[in-house]
């Protein structure tokens, strides 16, 4: 009987240790992004095609800033974050005039007031790691919703989502973006 309740015991501390390993849960790759906030916070993230991606690294230079000049282009608003990490360097930029508030501003082609670039390199010898222009751009759709902006304390905040398709590439697929900067 002993031996019996030995090996019961065996077995369910077998059966529970089993759950003990690293079976790491899938975590939510929004949940990774920092909050969407409207204080000045200094925060940039985005999901590209799925996946999270926040400022990292630094080659001298702030890894996000924001860029406003009231006197050129009626209001011109200028984002831009880098990524330095696993051997990759990645660039993104977003630019918007007139912008004079809050409000939707539209990535639409060819009628939209905002455009957007992104670089990865090393990458594919194929082209498609570079989307800098509308002559890079074969389709783009979206939108940047600006939720405040203080010119008085130089704060900007807002959301994003936007598809970039450049012939002969994947989509870029830029979803849940936002950020919150002071200017």
């Amino acid at each position: 009987m002993n031996r019996k309740l030995f090996l019961y015991l065996c077995l369910a501390t077998l059966t529970q240790c089993s759950k003990c390993k690293n079976d790491p849960t899938p975590q939510d790759p929004a949940a990774q992004l920092p909050p969407a906030t409207q204080t000045g916070a200094g925060t940039f993230g985005c999901l590209i095609n799925g996946l999270a991606w926040t400022p990292k690294g630094n080659v001298g230079s702030s890894n996000f800033d924001v860029i406003y000049d009231p006197s050129f282009r009626g209001g011109d608003l200028n984002i831009g974050a880098y990524r330095i990490a696993d051997g990759r360097q990645q660039y993104f930029s977003i630019s918007a005039a007139p912008v004079t508030g809050t409000g939707v501003y539209s990535f639409a082609r060819p009628a939209g007031i905002c455009t957007a670039t992104y670089t990865d390199t090393p990458g594919a010898l194929n082209g498609c790691n570079l989307i800098t222009s509308d002559q890079d751009v074969a389709y783009r759709e979206g939108q940047l919703a600006i939720t405040r902006f203080d010119t008085r304390n130089g704060v900007v905040s807002g959301t994003f989502s936007f598809k970039l398709l450049q012939a002969g590439c994947d989509t870029l697929r830029i979803t849940q973006g936002r950020f919150d900067a002071k200017f």
